[in-house]
């Protein structure tokens, strides 16, 4: 027993989690759930908000070592509002994923987090980007990520539709994080979201008992 007790104790917490983006026309909606474990068996947070404001319009989620996300969030943040003081205007969505991606391919033998990027500029509009643990940034219309993401896939790829509303993508994103914290245990707790448009951005946060019910097998 004293063995488990210090496997958990000397573990790196973690957020084996899951996160996703989905931009629509006018926005992005930006979601994932709120669990934090210690080596996949302890519960260390069950409240914890991946979903980190990096600017006004520019949000990121996190995946992996919760230590390591937190430490590059932090410090694209302050790159950010250096970026912006110097240039005189917000920076662009894509600015802040290749910082988040700088970070991450020049330590990527040290971290092990990968991110999720979403946000409005007054450039390219909404936009969504998938940071990978080793560095590689990638502009999608959607994305899914971390453990309970592996549980999900099937659902996005039958249910995603170019074109859907703000309200559906918000619908699109509670389901698909509900569904994988249903399978996965190292997600769960309530999902936070942040909707994300030209007039600024938005959070909701969804309860246990108000997320949608699906029947198991």
């Amino acid at each position: 027993m004293s063995s488990n007790n210090n496997e958990w104790r000397s573990a790196a917490v973690s957020t084996g989690t899951t996160i996703i983006a989905v931009r629509y026309d006018g926005g992005v909606v930006i979601g994932s759930d709120s669990r934090a474990s210690m080596g996949g068996e302890y519960v260390s947070s069950r409240v914890i908000n991946k979903v980190v404001q990096v600017h006004d319009k520019i949000f990121c989620c996190m995946s992996g070592s919760l230590a390591d996300a937190q430490a590059v969030t932090n410090a694209v943040i302050h790159k950010l509002n250096f970026h912006s003081m110097q240039m005189g205007e917000p920076p662009l969505v894509q600015s802040a994923a290749s910082i988040m991606r700088e970070f991450c391919y020049n330590h990527r033998d040290e971290l092990s987090a990968g991110f999720i990027v979403a946000g409005w500029d007054r450039k390219k509009g909404a936009q969504v980007f998938d940071v990978s643990m080793g560095g590689m940034v990638v502009e999608q219309e959607f994305t899914i990520g971390g453990s309970g993401s592996t549980y999900i896939y099937g659902y996005v790829d039958a249910k995603f539709k170019p074109g859907m509303t703000r309200q559906q993508c918000v619908t699109f994103t509670t389901n698909a994080i509900t569904l994988a914290m249903d399978r996965d245990n190292v997600s769960g707790g309530v999902v936070h979201l942040a909707v994300v448009t030209e007039s600024g951005a938005e959070r909701q946060l969804i309860p246990g008992n108000k997320l949608p019910v699906f029947q198991r097998i």
